[in-house]
């Protein structure tokens, strides 16, 4: 089963961290940089945003950085390089070492709801279906290493991909699954999302 053209997941956000090479001092750069937070007593972490890539960085005394909020790795890696640049005019002699995406989260909407206690009992090693905790059926796919949320209304969130292509990979193979177990109307027409939320999962 192909997946229709339409359906690709959409970068919803990207967790890159980037070393600076240098040790910082936290309160010199919450009070001379723009846009920056620091409370000693909540975070061990210089809070900084930028608007453009729209993004949020956690600045470490150690010198890492983790930014937060990109829609693509691309922008991601910019991001970071802003972030590091900015140090750099505080005086700090930064660098941009070990450039690293560890995350990224994409969602997409199959149109169609799904069965989700179906899923979890035939693909039970690699299902969680709890809905008394959580409304979303978890799948641990193992190739890529992509953890999928399945909601009974058909989105889904794909997360713990380190690259774009995991993500589309993921997706393309766990769509026939999704397909075999959407929900029908008794008639055999597709139930509508509206329909089929009002219930927790369905058989």
């Amino acid at each position: 089963l192909h997946v229709r053209l339409e359906l690709v997941p959409t970068l919803q956000n990207i967790v890159s961290t980037v070393h600076l090479g240098c040790r910082l001092d936290l309160k010199t750069i919450a009070l001379y940089a723009r846009n920056a937070e620091y409370n000693p007593n909540r975070s061990s972490a210089v809070i900084m945003r930028i608007r453009e890539p729209k993004t949020t960085a956690l600045i470490f005394a150690s010198g890492k950085l983790v930014c937060t909020g990109a829609k693509s790795e691309e922008l991601s890696k910019i991001a970071a390089r802003k972030y590091a640049r900015i140090v750099q005019k505080l005086g700090f002699p930064a660098k941009f070492l070990r450039f690293q995406v560890h995350n990224i989260v994409a969602s997409v909407d199959v149109k169609f709801p799904i069965r989700l206690e179906s899923i979890a009992s035939a693909h039970s090693h690699y299902s969680s279906y709890e809905p008394e905790l959580f409304p979303g059926l978890i799948y641990r796919m193992v190739q890529p290493k992509v953890v999928l949320l399945i909601f009974v209304s058909g989105k889904i969130v794909l997360t713990r991909a380190k690259r774009r292509e995991e993500i589309d990979t993921a997706f393309r193979r766990l769509y026939p699954v999704l397909h075999q177990f959407r929900k029908v109307s008794p008639i055999g027409a597709p139930a509508t999302s509206t329909s089929a939320t009002r219930g927790r999962g369905g058989r």
